[in-house]
């Protein structure tokens, strides 16, 4: 059970992913229909001992579709024609999750316009509406 570290605080037993192989689409010839390159990960989020609550809840949310109702992290790779290749490609794309997910969003303060800023708006918005006054037709009488 060696534990994979992703950031200083957290690491990940390699027993905690669970890696299936599958053949690849696309382009390739032969060597597609017989090897299987394709690599699927599967990272149970929600029982993972090695993760923070608060981590857990934001990589749910930065997850979206790939995260299923149990809380399996699901992600695939097919990109490079070794089945290596595309482990360690599957793998980092996790990690990059998770340390993302160990970002502790900024609390937004809402904030006002100032009176001068108010002011300058109205004031643009006379000058725009003079402007557009002086467009009409010209009326000789």
């Amino acid at each position: 059970m060696p534990m994979i570290p992703v950031t200083r605080s957290i690491g990940i037993d390699s027993d905690e992913l669970d890696e299936s192989f599958t053949r690849s689409g696309g382009a390739g010839g032969q060597h597609v229909n017989t090897t299987d390159s394709a690599v699927i990960l599967r990272f149970d989020v929600a029982s993972s001992p090695n993760l923070p609550e608060a981590v857990k809840n934001r990589l749910a949310s930065l997850a979206g579709s790939r995260m299923t109702n149990d809380g399996v992290l699901v992600l695939r790779s097919e990109g490079a024609r070794s089945q290596m290749l595309n482990r360690q490609e599957v793998r980092e794309r996790l990690f990059d999750l998770i340390r993302e997910a160990t970002i502790v969003p900024k609390k937004r303060r809402p904030t006002r316009p100032s009176k001068a800023a108010k002011a300058r708006r109205v004031d643009e918005k006379k000058g725009r509406s003079t402007v557009k006054a002086g467009r009409g037709k010209v009326r000789f009488e």
